[in-house]
């Protein structure tokens, strides 16, 4: 019943999807959503449906087929004038798509090692923690806090490095990860399946428990106080004016210095993003990303063949881990605080759920899947919660049962059950889909020849249990 249902469908919209990628159409409906979504983001700023159906229409770059140039120009119309616009009617929209940034880059440094080269690693946070604690210590007061108490701070301490510093600290924090990822990497490589995934997550934890605990007998890391007041890089003045000088009047009003800073890590962020992919693509598509799969395919047989093995899983270690850093210490300017409870094992988990759920080996895999693990945290589920706490604070009752929403406890709030949700999802990928929702090309052929190989299996054997049902029947 169900695949006459799926017939039914597929013979009814698949005429109807044809006809949107013939001629001009693609582009009338890509450029007619883009506007209509803007235009209602625009004029109701708090709308998460609104704000929902933009970053759907957004998807339409890529979905459709589009000619090259005219994605590339839309592409920067969306991410340099659109999205600034709406972010700062609405400050959370850029937070929103900072997070997916920063998720996104975590995703494709661990889809290097997880799903070009096959490695498990669960533990991938603890380089982002490294990066983000780098700049917290040289980018704040805490080299002066050495042997003060936890938590105090004197008056008229200073900092240690000016806040400009932070752009030399991007490419100090990928240096100095990849060398942690290297050094993780030789005694890490040993191992292999489930015992490298138990050994990563052990350092991942011993990261994270360092960072609660080198707050004595020398105060590094403040403990889990955290370290706070850290630097942001100072903006010139001519830039905040001229932004309100041309899109002042568009947005509605100037913004001040501190709206400034959450547009300015947007864009910092989309660029770093955007050298990630450009990174992750070249590697995918030269010798040492053949070589990682290879190995990810036979890491005998690639031996045998003459690829130093351990090497390329020491260079996909760093790369991965270089990523990360620079996305710590994007991180912990823009927060100007960070500690320990940001970098726990559920943190690496989320990550990896992202590559799982976008593909292994996918490149827009990895940015879909960090874009809609965020998505759903940070916007449905807890815009579902605060509607939900809306009600319960008022006279509502539910429908035809009349029972009072202020009976429903607190403990059902959906943002309360983010992890069943991702685990759910992720079961059903495994169940329905696991390739991913946008899985990579190579690994797409494989799945397609293990379900054939499957099925000829089922094929076979079926005349032979039958044969046995009837002797064992006679």
């Amino acid at each position: 019943m169900l695949k006459d249902l799926k017939n039914r469908t597929a013979s009814f919209l698949g005429p109807l999807l044809a006809a949107t990628k013939k001629g001009r159409t693609p582009y009338y409906i890509t450029i007619g959503a883009l506007l209509i979504s803007t235009l209602l983001v625009y004029l109701n700023p708090l709308s998460v449906p609104a704000f929902l159906l933009f970053l759907l229409s957004v998807s339409l770059v890529y979905v459709m087929p589009l000619k090259r140039v005219f994605r590339i120009i839309a592409a920067a119309i969306i991410a340099l004038v659109l999205v600034p616009v709406i972010g700062i009617r609405n400050i959370f929209y850029l937070e929103v798509i900072f997070q997916i940034s920063i998720f996104a880059a975590l995703a494709l440094g661990l889809n290097i090692v997880v799903g070009f080269t096959g490695l498990l690693n669960m533990g991938y946070i603890a380089f982002y923690a490294v990066g983000a604690y780098l700049w917290a210590f040289f980018g704040s007061q805490q080299p002066f806090l050495l042997y003060s108490i936890p938590g105090t701070v004197p008056p008229g301490t200073p900092f240690l490095l000016n806040p400009n510093f932070f752009f030399l600290f991007l490419f100090l924090g990928a240096a100095v990860t990849a060398v942690v990822g290297i050094l993780l990497g030789l005694p890490v490589l040993r191992v292999r399946g489930d015992y490298l995934a138990i050994v990563t997550l052990g350092f991942g934890e011993l990261i994270r428990v360092l960072a609660n605990n080198l707050d004595k007998p020398i105060n590094l890391t403040n403990g889990p106080q955290g370290i706070t007041r850290i630097q942001r890089p100072t903006i010139p003045t001519f830039v905040l004016d001229s932004w309100n000088t041309i899109f002042g009047p568009i947005v509605g009003r100037p913004i001040a210095e501190g709206e400034f800073y959450n547009l300015f890590f947007y864009v910092l962020a989309l660029i770093v993003i955007m050298i990630v992919i450009f990174t992750v693509i070249r590697l995918d598509d030269s010798r040492i990303g053949r070589a990682w799969t290879a190995i990810r395919e036979d890491e005998l047989a690639a031996s045998a063949m003459g690829i130093p093995v351990v090497r390329y899983k020491l260079a996909a270690f760093a790369v991965a881990a270089s990523f990360a850093g620079v996305m710590g210490v994007l991180f912990a300017s823009s927060r100007i605080f960070v500690n320990p409870e940001s970098f726990d094992f559920m943190q690496s988990i989320a990550v990896l759920s992202m590559v799982i759920l976008g593909g292994l080996g996918s490149i827009p895999g990895a940015i879909l899947g960090a874009a809609v693990v965020v998505i759903l945290n940070l916007q449905i589920l807890q815009g579902l919660s605060l509607w939900l706490s809306s009600l319960r604070q008022s006279d509502a009752v539910i429908p035809l049962i009349n029972f009072p929403f202020s009976s429903i406890s607190a403990q059902l709030d959906p943002a309360k059950y983010q992890r069943m949700l991702f685990g759910l999802i992720l079961i059903l990928m495994m169940i329905y889909r696991p390739e991913g929702l946008i899985p990579a090309k190579r690994r797409r052929r494989e799945m397609l020849a293990k379900k054939k190989e499957i099925e000829l299996e089922i094929t076979d054997t079926k005349p032979a249990i039958e044969s046995e049902a009837e002797h064992g029947a006679a």
